[in-house]
């Protein structure tokens, strides 16, 4: 009981060190109408740089699987805390479209090992709550959402725009510290703990390799959902600016309540323990795919039906989904290859989603603001939605 209290209170630990990963992650978005200005981008450009960091996730996220089975977890995750941290920080020091690109990539590098390790740290050591595990790093995700474009915001009203990132990524020694001084190989590197009987049926239907059609087909559903989430964090807040006329401060008001709504990642995470995550993820992406589109309606210049449709979007999509996208690529293969599985989810989301602020803002060229809000943050999660129902099939045949 003592050794799981202690494992537990480290496993805060590194939740607290993803807190800085989102809160580093939802910045720019609030920052980019300002990043704009002072290097003189286009619309899509801009967008292409909200979002460009998922490009060196997904780059990062398949080796880090591997990178898991000849390094320790806990040294993966302080490379990258580092990686991404000092990213952050330069990107202050962008002079130009090549140089912003570049941090904004590296920055996801990092951003990628941090992750793919916490995944594999959790969902093995807490093997019978994978799901709770895997939906409490979006929980923290959440909070750092909520943090980040407020917090961002009121820097930048107090100083200029490189300020936020600076001390964003200045921010990161703090939860260096902490892991360095009290989060312990015991916990960190552990290969598999005893099971009871239905974990271990559990992983007897799973797949031998996370090329099989289930964990394939969820990853398929992984890169659509990531085109949605992608296309509303990337761009939704240069909308609200540029659209609608909102400040920087309400626009990063309406952003944090998508940080609301991953809150219930938790709630996303024990019903996809407790239930058919597949269904689960059919029905919350198409709930994502109507609060999307309607985001993107305008909804009567009204901050407060931006900020209602924001928590319901994000506790849908980011709350539900993206729970149990990451639990279920997971379960779908035996725990061996658990680090392996990680890398596939943080592949699947990231990769695709490098391009959605760039798709986004080529479709509101040739179609509107509203139209292209519909046609990809809508019509991507409900593609994903029939995926899952896909999976569904897949995963009965698979257990026979």
């Amino acid at each position: 009981m003592e050794k799981n209290k202690a494992a537990l209170w480290m496993f805060i630990i590194l939740l607290f060190s993803y807190v800085i990963n989102a809160m580093d992650r939802q910045l720019f978005s609030v920052l980019a109408p300002d990043v704009r200005v002072a290097l003189d981008l286009t619309l899509p450009q801009v967008g292409l740089a909200s979002t460009v960091f998922t490009l060196g996730m997904g780059v990062a996220g398949i080796p880090t699987g591997y990178l898991l089975s000849v390094m320790s977890r806990k040294n993966v995750v302080l490379v990258g805390l580092i990686i991404f941290s000092v990213a952050t920080y330069l990107t202050a020091l962008a002079k130009g479209m090549p140089d912003l690109l570049f941090y904004r990539f590296v920055s996801g590098l990092g951003e990628a090992m941090q992750l793919t390790a916490l995944l594999a740290i959790g969902t093995t050591y807490f093997f019978n709550h994978r799901a709770v595990a895997a939906s409490s790093l979006n929980f923290t995700f959440g909070i750092g959402a909520i943090i980040g474009p407020n917090l961002g915001a009121a820097i930048l009203g107090a100083t200029h725009w490189q300020m936020p990132f600076m001390v964003f990524g200045a921010s990161g020694a703090i939860a260096l510290v902490l892991i360095v001084l009290f989060v312990k190989p015991w916990f960190t590197e552990i290969k598999s703990v005893k099971q009871d009987g239905a974990a271990e049926a559990a992983d007897a239907n799973a797949a031998d390799s996370i090329w099989s059609r289930v964990p394939m087909t969820l990853a398929l559903a992984t890169v659509f959902a990531g085109l949605a989430i992608y296309g509303y964090l990337g761009l939704y807040p240069t909308y609200l600016r540029e659209a609608l006329g909102f400040t920087p401060k309400q626009a990063g008001f309406a952003v944090s309540f998508y940080g609301m709504g991953a809150l219930l990642s938790l709630l996303g995470g024990w019903l996809g323990d407790r239930y058919d995550y597949r269904k689960l993820l059919f029905f919350s992406l198409v709930l994502s795919a109507i609060a999307g589109g309607l985001l993107f309606s305008g909804l009567e210049k009204s901050l407060t039906l931006h900020a209602i449709f924001s928590f319901v979007f994000g506790g849908a999509i980011s709350g539900m989904v993206y729970a149990n996208l990451s639990a279920g690529i997971i379960k779908s293969v035996k725990r061996v290859h658990a680090s392996h599985a990680s890398g596939l989810f943080v592949a699947s989301l990231y990769i695709p989603a490098a391009f959605a602020g760039y798709l986004l803002g080529q479709l509101k060229g040739s179609l509107g603001w509203s139209m292209a809000g519909i046609v990809q943050v809508s019509g991507c999660a409900l593609i994903a939605g029939l995926l899952s129902i896909v999976a569904t099939q897949g995963h009965k045949q698979q257990a026979k």
